[in-house]
């Protein structure tokens, strides 16, 4: 089953701040995560993944529950364990954002 991925609007603007060669790897690993959502590292829970493109760490939700991927963050190694608790403690408010996306679609 073909999962949907979906960015946060702060994911997108950290996908704009990054060159367009990065951004085309990040697509390309959207591509992927479309056939195998749990293609990356798991990071304390189930849902929560993280792929590496070089030196960046891209982290995303995999909501079995909605066959969806919801891109959350980017960081560096310096600020990756930051990163992560934040997304733990707002995993509520991502599957209510992500469930309002789903609802206009």
């Amino acid at each position: 089953m073909k999962y949907a991925v979906y960015m946060t609007d702060n994911f997108r603007k950290e996908m704009n701040k990054i060159s367009s060669v990065e951004q085309k790897k990040i697509q390309n690993i959207f591509i992927q995560l479309k056939e195998n959502p749990y293609a990356g590292n798991q990071l304390q829970i189930k849902i929560l993944r993280e792929k590496r493109l070089e030196e960046k760490r891209i982290y995303y939700l995999v909501f079995e529950h909605l066959n969806s991927v919801l891109m959350v963050a980017m960081s560096n190694k310096r600020t990756q364990q930051k990163t992560i608790n934040y997304i733990l403690g707002s995993l509520e408010d991502y599957r209510i954002y992500l469930e309002k996306i789903l609802s206009k679609d």
